[in-house]
């Protein structure tokens, strides 16, 4: 590939990230609007804004982001990617574990709080089964 086509490449990946962090935050912003909930809305919107307006920066100077969204990322980018989208799963799985047990401990049935529970656990079970036979 030669090397401005390497650089579009780079270029569009580095903007698909803040992109779909802006397509989300309309998305959201439509939905409560409709759903009667505008300053909810407008709220969420402006964090994942923000949010893509800070990836767009990032992209422009941090050398880490810039690493993140080549194409072929080296190790080190490769790990530190891989790590931060585990992080996350963790922190999701977390909070979704304790709103479930939240809404038990108040009456409630834990729907829909539970379903992300059990597919977490689930997913986490498939992709061992399946990264076990890939490395």
């Amino acid at each position: 590939m030669s090397a401005r086509a390497q650089q579009m490449t780079n270029n569009t990946a580095r903007r698909a990230v803040p992109g779909f962090f802006l397509a989300v935050g309309v998305a959201c912003l439509t939905a409560a609007t409709v759903g009667g909930h505008l300053a909810l809305g407008l709220v969420t919107f402006g964090i994942l804004a923000a949010s893509s307006l800070a990836l767009v920066l990032l992209g422009r100077r941090s050398e880490t982001y810039q690493g993140l969204t080549e194409k072929e990322p080296d190790e080190r980018f490769a790990r530190i990617g891989g790590l931060a989208w585990a992080g996350t799963g963790i922190v999701l799985t977390v909070g979704n574990l304790g709103a479930f047990i939240g809404e038990l401990a108040s009456g409630r049935s834990g729907d829909p709080y539970f379903w992300f529970v059990a597919i977490a656990a689930i997913t986490y079970i498939v992709f061992v089964a399946l990264l076990s036979r890939h490395t």
